[in-house]
């Protein structure tokens, strides 16, 4: 199994806007207690996808940079890149049906061989 990923401002770039597969990012902060509830969330949507999307977490307090470059107003808000670009944002807490219908149509599909 995939581990989370950390993601700072001094990574992301080459962790997430350089990835060949899609990155979800989860902006977070020790704080926010509805980022606590989306946690174990993230941590399963990891477990499933078994590092073939890329799941990781930037706490937004100590990465102002990346937080602002991507206008997160609020946590948690969950951000999907595929090739370098934003394509999917979530905010707030989310269930994890809810999450997947909205991610599913960015993701690659399994093949059904």
């Amino acid at each position: 199994m995939a581990d989370l990923h950390h993601f700072t401002d001094d990574n992301f770039k080459a962790e997430v806007l350089d990835s060949q597969t899609p990155v979800l990012v989860d902006f977070t902060a020790e704080w926010c207690g509805p980022c606590h509830m989306l946690a174990p969330v993230i941590e399963k949507l990891n477990q499933e996808w078994d590092g073939a999307i890329k799941v990781g977490k930037l706490d937004a307090d100590a990465n102002v940079n990346v937080t602002t470059q991507f206008g997160v107003m609020g946590l948690p808000t969950l951000i999907l890149f595929k090739d370098g670009q934003p394509v999917e944002r979530l905010m707030g807490f989310m269930r994890r049906e809810r999450i997947l219908a909205r991610l599913n149509p960015h993701l690659p599909q399994p093949r059904a061989d």
